[in-house]
């Protein structure tokens, strides 16, 4: 019988307290409920405290540079359109860095899951700010606070018609296994932002902070509503809405590929793999 056991990687070295945890034991439970044995998944991350979340599960895994977790998704699911493909990143990997991955992957609905840590600070560097850090926010390389505006992540995936769009929290276990669970079984990307407290770096955006504003979107909101998801999407500040915010019904971009509609291309034995060993001798 599948357990979470099954899924225990490395000791992890987190902060004691970091928010990090409790998204580690929503996904391990989510995975147990949905059935899905360590070696049908692939984990892809890139560089940060979020990204060592595979390191601490047992399951396959990529670990890549800096904002390129999404590229290296895409790559896996093009070639094995058969493994569930989960990528993992923070804030700052993923909307600084990797932000402009980030738009295409949602603009070919390649079907990835993506679960984003948002603790609104970079956590491996010591606390400079994210695109995501609050405006006025005084940190280490922003004495003047800063600067810029608030990135809005949800905000943007409903402006650009993601597949799946959905907040959580990771003060509250069992509401973000039951959105990774949506995640996992939409057919298409899926982008699931998780506010997550850094209890080192961030004092501002505290557990208590988000267990203040934070609500769950009504059970006879319809996610499918693209103008009322765009209208809480931009709800922030006083009341924070967690759910799935927006989906919709596209293809999938591995559905709209020809040569691996049929069949994964890992599985097509008529490939001349001589011909890639050829190719790839060029580059020597």
């Amino acid at each position: 019988m599948l357990t979470s056991e099954d899924y225990r990687g490395q000791v992890p070295a987190w902060c004691p307290g970091c928010g990090n945890f409790p998204i580690l034991k929503a996904f391990k439970d989510a995975m147990v409920e949905l059935g899905i044995e360590p070696h049908q998944v692939t984990m892809v991350s890139g560089i940060g405290q979020a990204s060592k979340l595979p390191h601490y599960t047992k399951c396959n895994a990529f670990n890549g540079l800096h904002g390129r977790t999404l590229p290296v998704a895409t790559g896996l699911r093009l070639a094995n359109h058969e493994m569930l493909t989960i990528a993992v990143a923070g804030d700052g990997d993923c909307y600084g860095e990797g932000g402009n991955h980030l738009l295409h992957a949602m603009r070919r609905n390649i079907n990835v899951k993506l679960f984003v840590h948002d603790n609104q600070i970079y956590g491996l560097t010591k606390g400079q700010a994210s695109p995501t850090t609050g405006e006025g926010t005084v940190t280490k390389n922003m004495p003047f606070g800063v600067l810029s505006e608030q990135l809005n992540p949800l905000a943007l995936a409903v402006a650009l018609d993601c597949g799946f769009a959905a907040r959580s929290f990771a003060g509250d276990v069992t509401h973000l296994k039951g959105i990774m669970k949506e995640a996992v079984r939409h057919k298409g990307f899926a982008l699931v932002d998780i506010l997550q407290p850094c209890v080192t770096f961030n004092k501002t955006n505290t557990y208590d902070w988000y267990k203040q504003r934070v609500y769950p979107l009504e059970p006879e909101y319809d996610p499918e509503n693209r103008a009322a998801a765009f209208t809480r999407a931009l709800e922030w500040g006083d009341r924070i809405p967690i759910g799935v915010l927006y989906r919709n019904r596209r293809l999938p971009y591995e559905d709209r590929v020809p040569v691996i509609a049929g069949r994964p291309l890992l599985r097509q034995n008529d490939v001349d793999l001589s011909r890639i060993a050829t190719t790839i001798k060029e580059f020597f």
